[in-house]
This record gives C-alpha cells, structure tokens and sequence, in this order.
C-alpha cells in the first residue's frame, strides 16, 4: 500500500486494512519505513538564481546595507483554512528529500502582510480584498509610508 501511495495518512491506511492506528505504526516501523515531511519550496522563474547570488554577493560586501532593506512577506489564507504541515508526509525506507512547489501568489483570500527593516517589525497589515497587482500598489503608495513612521516600532530580539 505504501509503495501505491507513499503520501498516505496512517489513519487512511489503518482504515483500509482493518488495523488499529498503532498497529499500523508498528507494522510500518518493523518494514523500517518512517514518515518524512515534504519541504515547501517557492517556485522560482529561471533568471531568479543569478538574481538572488547578485544580492547575496552585495550583502556581502556591503553588511550595512541589509539595515537599509525592507525584507517583506505574505502570508495567504483560504477559505479551507490553515494547512498543518506537520500531516505532510511520505513514507519511506529513507529519507526521499521531497519538495513541495507552491504557487501562493496566483490564488487568495484573505492576505496579512508584515516586513522586517533592520531589527524593526513592520505591520502586521490585513488586505481586505484579493490581493492583485492594483491593490499591493495601493497599499504600498497608501499605508506602507504610515507603517513605516510607527511611533511605537516592534525592535526584535538580538
């Protein structure tokens, strides 16, 4: 059954062959099969290698510059709710190194965005609608320059 279907959950596969969970834990580790959890990995365009060891290399050789930077992120909730990764897994004999390729930026709902400059935290701040080219512009020309004279800034622990 693990060679069919790797990724399946040991609740599923006690269900199908009629064992209780923890005998289907056993069973597993006694064929020296142990659940290995997916890495998720950002899909990156072709040109984004060179891109990224150009700015490493300037970090490099320019530290204080990182202080200068804005690091930004978002996060993407949906409808279905927040994924627990932790029940992402395949089973195997060793380690399979598998990825998991996400596309985030082509499907949401509900958006909350938050930056990092030097050792301040910038945000949190919640998108009410889609997030789309025309409103991550807006919000960069309409709220970041508030978020950014934050009277009151979020220092990060050394």
């Amino acid at each position: 059954m693990v060679q069919r279907s790797p990724r399946l959950s040991t609740r599923r596969m006690a269900s199908r062959v009629g064992l209780s969970r923890m005998n289907e834990w056993r069973t597993l580790n006694e064929e020296n099969l142990y659940p290995y959890h997916d890495q998720r990995v950002q899909h990156l365009e072709p040109g984004d290698h060179a891109k990224y060891m150009d700015l490493c290399q300037c970090g490099n050789a320019h530290p204080e510059l990182l202080n200068a930077i804005l690091f930004t992120d978002e996060a993407s909730f949906t409808r279905d709710g927040i994924n627990n990764l932790r029940n992402i897994h395949t089973w195997a004999h060793c380690n399979p190194h598998v990825t998991w390729v996400t596309y985030f930026e082509r499907r949401f709902s509900l958006n909350v965005w938050c930056g990092m400059l030097g050792k301040r935290l910038i945000g949190p701040f919640v998108f009410d609608n889609n997030l789309t080219g025309n409103t991550y512009e807006a919000f960069m020309r309409k709220e970041l320059p508030g978020l950014l004279e934050d009277k009151e800034p979020n220092v990060l622990p050394t």
